[in-house]
């Protein structure tokens, strides 16, 4: 017998918004889940942006989301490294998004024989940094990523991403990193800690069978697939692994959200 559903979890790009644009039925769903005080979290493997930021990006394509409700790869990596060794140290390459949620972790952010190198999502990746990442993991600082996306994208194309620059360390330190964001379940089993939710009765909504779908599986979770963003109808048969159910748009689930089922 399928429980109802009561909390939800939700990726944000393909799913709620595309290219800084409210997809159609967005608005409704994260007003509908307010609505009826359904725990939720929006979910990103993006590390650049904090909360706040991502709030204000958000309300400026019309959704209301809170600032609490949002859940990053680099919160994720802050909990995790927290866990493994509270009160810890790391070198970190990354932005405010990153460097904030360590900070407020309770981690010294140093290159002076630091626990960790954390590397996370930057517009500016420094060689200097990337040399000095190389040789604090030789030296013995375990490496930890936020995510494994190897590509972002921008308005000229696409630009190399955690992924691509995780890779260029481990040919050179032969030390692969440990990823905590999508498609990894850490990252689903931190959110429903977040929001204290069951995964018996969570859902994860997303667009991505490689990351959204494939998470939300091994966490445990329902999975809702959105045809509004990188998947098409015609790649699922691609995967191992189905989701539980395909929606053409988060439009789809409004209704859901209200009379849970």
């Amino acid at each position: 017998m399928t429980r109802p559903i009561a909390g939800w979890l939700s990726d944000m790009d393909g799913v709620l918004v595309h290219e800084n644009q409210a997809l159609p039925g967005a608005a409704e769903f994260i007003r509908a889940l307010r609505d009826h005080g359904r725990p939720f979290l929006i979910l990103t493997n993006n590390s650049i942006y904090t909360p706040r930021d991502l709030r204000a990006r958000l309300s400026a394509t019309g959704l209301d989301v809170p600032e609490d409700a949002i859940w990053t790869s680099a919160l994720a990596t802050a909990q995790f490294l927290t866990d493994q060794e509270p009160g810890g140290s790391a070198y970190v390459i990354g932005e405010a998004g990153l460097t904030t949620a360590l900070d407020e972790a309770g981690y010294t952010l140093t290159a002076a024989e630091p626990d960790f190198v954390v590397l996370g999502e930057t517009r500016t990746y420094s060689f200097e940094a990337i040399t000095q990442a190389i040789r604090l993991i030789q030296g013995g600082a375990r490496f930890i990523a936020t995510n494994p996306d190897v590509t972002g994208p921008s308005a000229d194309g696409d630009l190399p991403a955690t992924g691509a620059v995780a890779a260029m360390i481990t040919a050179a330190t032969r030390r692969e990193p440990y990823f905590v964001g999508k498609p990894n379940p850490m990252m689903i089993r931190s959110a429903l800690n977040r929001i204290d939710a069951h995964s018996e009765t969570t859902v994860m909504v997303g667009d991505r069978m490689d990351t959204d779908v494939v998470s939300g599986i091994e966490a445990g979770l329902r999975t809702f697939l959105v045809l509004t963003g990188s998947t098409r109808r015609e790649d699922i048969a691609r995967f191992p692994f189905r989701p539980s159910e395909i929606v053409d748009s988060i439009a789809d689930l409004v209704d859901r959200v209200g009379t849970p089922a």
